[in-house]
């Protein structure tokens, strides 16, 4: 039965935008554009996601010197964005369709006004019939500052503009149930909320792209418990994103069930911050009892042992259990110095309330 999206988040993977002699797959791209602009037709918002730049760049230039691995990745994307984007901007216009680049990076996450900025220019986009297409801006990006990969962004994106669904099309079919290479073995068609598979997912990378099965498990697990739903696809095969809307079930892929509570859009960009974290929160036996339970709580004073780190106000602070162990993130409501006089103490107002609390 045809699934009836108002927006879609899709991700297009190095691997399917790279031929094996790393030059840019224009056959397969054409294809994908051609997709989302009967999508955008239909009256489905579209966000792309694409990698790509890295490896279009690698075919462009030979360097002079020999580089190291930032600096690779800073010319090469340099180079490859520019024909990237042009390309896009070519094959949408074919569709009558006008299309926006998002450079972002990792930092203009790190704080809640520059989250709502760029949610508010890819909104306006979206008003106005354009398609954003998003890329992580590796001139700028340092290794310590990247996303682990164009998996981890897209998952920000989806959680950040409401998305209904997210595609991450990469050059498999899904999680397989064993070795892909085992005709025994078959993709896992739906995973739902609580299902163990760390056994199935294989900690292998991509020949062009940084990321792997594992880091794109965590973040389809992280996006469906937010109440978005998810799908793993092979972006190589022909009509993959007509066929998982008006095919869903026909259609091999493995699929994240959602929630059946989505989570409030201040509550996504914590859940996903963890890697802006300032400092750390210790709880004692009893406030970790209580995080832990059914009940929905603020984080109190009177149940701190602990703080770690130097923070301010609306920063985003790891929660620390009485055994050490990290069980969330959270926006504190108090400076590291104001929580440290707090701490301990009853009555006073919560170092994190409730709304601003994401608990693993």
């Amino acid at each position: 039965m045809k699934q009836n999206y108002a927006r879609i988040a899709v991700k297009i993977g190095s691997n399917v935008l790279t031929r094996a002699d790393e030059t840019l797959d224009v056959t397969r791209m054409s294809a994908l554009t051609d997709q989302v602009a009967r999508l955008h037709k239909q009256g489905v918002e579209v966000i792309l996601i694409s990698s790509g730049a890295v490896a279009s760049g690698r075919s462009e230039i030979k360097p002079t010197r020999k580089l190291d691995s930032v600096d690779q990745r800073q010319l090469f994307s340099a180079v490859g964005q520019a024909k990237l984007i042009n390309r896009y901007y070519e094959l949408f216009r074919e569709h009558g369709i006008a299309v926006g680049q998002v450079l972002t990076t990792k930092e203009n996450f790190g704080t809640r006004r520059h989250y709502l900025n760029q949610r508010k220019c890819m909104t306006v986009m979206l008003e106005n019939g354009v398609i954003p297409i998003v890329n992580e801006n590796d001139t700028i990006s340092v290794t310590e500052l990247m996303f682990t990969d164009n998996d981890e962004l897209s998952g920000l994106i989806a959680a950040m503009m409401d998305v209904q669904m997210l595609v991450i099309l990469s050059n498999i079919d899904g999680i397989y149930n064993g070795n892909p290479a085992d005709p025994d073995t078959s993709v896992i068609r739906h995973i739902e909320q609580g299902r163990d598979i760390s056994s199935y997912v294989q900690p292998t990378h991509s020949n062009f792209g940084r990321g792997g099965m594992i880091t794109k498990t965590n973040i389809a697990r992280k996006v469906a418990d937010e109440g978005i739903a998810v799908v793993i696809a092979n972006g190589k095969k022909d009509n993959i994103l007509i066929d998982l809307i008006e095919r869903p079930e026909e259609t091999i892929c493995t699929r994240f069930v959602p929630a059946a509570e989505g989570t409030s859009s201040v509550k996504k960009w914590i859940a996903h911050s963890e890697g802006f974290a300032k400092g750390e929160i210790h709880m004692n036996n009893c406030a970790t009892e209580v995080m832990t339970s059914e009940k929905a709580v603020s984080i109190l004073p009177v149940g701190i042992t602990r703080i770690e780190g130097e923070f301010e106000k609306d920063d985003i602070v790891r929660i620390i259990d009485n055994n050490g162990k990290q069980i969330g993130v959270g926006r504190t409501s108090y400076s590291s110095e104001q929580a440290r006089a707090a701490m301990g103490k009853h009555g006073k107002k919560p170092v994190i309330h409730y709304d601003y609390l994401h608990l693993y």
